[in-house]
């Protein structure tokens, strides 16, 4: 039996007081419903670093490492990302597994 493969990576770069973050933190939330992934979110004023590079462009989305999203979240679009680096999800992938014998 082989071992499962780890959950996608989902890091949001956010700010207090940000609109758009709280709507990406929302749409983030209504696909986790749906596919399961680990999340971090990571607020930038508490990062120096990461502030002076996104400063007002947040929202920022990363799925394992890679930007995904800037600005707006679309929930169709981060399920199928997402979908496509979880094979469990797939009703393809279920489906092609053997049975019990």
């Amino acid at each position: 039996m082989s071992k499962a493969p780890p959950l996608p990576r989902v890091t949001l770069y956010s700010k207090p007081d940000c609109h758009l973050c709280d709507i990406a933190k929302a749409r983030i939330a209504n696909v986790r419903k749906r596919v399961s992934f680990a999340l971090e979110t990571v607020d930038i004023t508490t990062h120096p670093d990461l502030f002076e590079r996104h400063k007002e462009r947040i929202p920022v989305v990363l799925i394992n490492g890679e930007e995904a999203f800037v600005y707006r979240v679309s929930e169709k679009h981060l399920t199928r990302k997402l979908r496509a680096l979880h094979p469990r999800s797939s009703i393809w992938e279920r489906l092609a597994r053997p049975g019990p014998a």
